[in-house]
């Protein structure tokens, strides 16, 4: 009970008849990687109905086509793609198959995920662990932006980063792959940011606090922790698509940096 109060206060419920639906993603063609569970799942479900070509991507074979034929019989234009975009074949795969598709995408979801929380000197044989973490959260969506932004130049597009809050937080023990990975795209499209700007090419990031997913269940303490809805969280996503611009945060969240950034490092680091 007293988690439940705390998560109506640290993320105010967002009733869906409150996002904008007014046909603004009718005819548009989007792109959401990590389309087969939590956070891209929940976004599907919504998307299915706002007129839009949906083209999903996930590594999850028989989970992604659930959810693309779900959103098939919701009346939605949905193709799937199965794909692991740390992979070298089936990213090339991919950008071959976004190449014969009828229409350009016009916005790009950048969801697909992985979580780590191990500790340092329990990563001295995994460096694998960094490896993955960079493909999915930095290389992968590089390289898929790179490959659309002919067709967004042309006619303008939308460029949507699904980030963490704790990117904009100091670093904390324990998420050394993640973070950093994480870290790495949001830099990289905010370098990107004015470039994309001239070219009527909209970017969004949404930082979003701990989401109630299969990411956080293997750790205990996080598994108990307050959490968003995924839900809830891509009601957010919704939004930033159905403006075509701006970014999201908890609202707590500035003031949580400015906090961070007055806390002395040696007491941060006991986190």
């Amino acid at each position: 009970m007293f988690r439940r109060a705390v998560e109506c206060i640290l993320f105010p419920r967002l009733a869906l008849d409150s996002a904008a639906r007014g046909g603004r993603l009718q005819g548009k063609t989007i792109l959401v990687t990590g389309a087969s569970f939590g956070i891209g799942e929940a976004l599907v479900d919504l998307l299915a109905g706002s007129g839009a070509k949906l083209l999903l991507v996930a590594r999850s074979s028989e989970r992604l086509h659930a959810v693309r034929d779900r959103a098939r019989s919701s009346g939605a234009d949905a193709q799937a793609f199965v794909a692991d975009l740390r992979s070298e074949p089936d990213m090339a795969s991919l950008l071959a198959w976004l190449d014969v598709q009828s229409s350009p995408v016009d916005a790009v979801v950048h969801n697909a995920g992985k979580s780590i929380h191990r500790s340092l000197f329990e990563s001295l044989d995994r460096f694998h662990d960094f490896q993955r973490t960079m493909a999915i959260h930095y290389l992968a969506p590089v390289r898929l932006t790179l490959h659309l932004l002919p067709g967004m130049r042309a006619k303008g597009g939308q460029i949507l980063n699904v980030s963490a809050a704790n990117v904009l937080l100091p670093a904390v023990r324990g998420w050394a792959a993640y973070q950093a990975s994480k870290c790495a795209f949001d830099q990289w499209l905010g370098s990107a940011r004015a470039e994309l700007g001239d070219a009527s090419i909209r970017t969004s990031t949404a930082y979003f606090p701990l989401v109630r997913t299969r990411m956080i269940q293997p750790g205990s303490a996080y598994a108990r922790a307050p959490a968003m809805e995924p839900q809830q969280a891509a009601l957010r996503l919704l939004r930033l698509l159905e403006r075509g611009r701006g970014d999201w945060m908890p609202w707590w969240l500035g003031v949580s940096v400015l906090f961070a950034r007055a806390v002395p490092r040696r007491l941060w680091d006991r986190f």
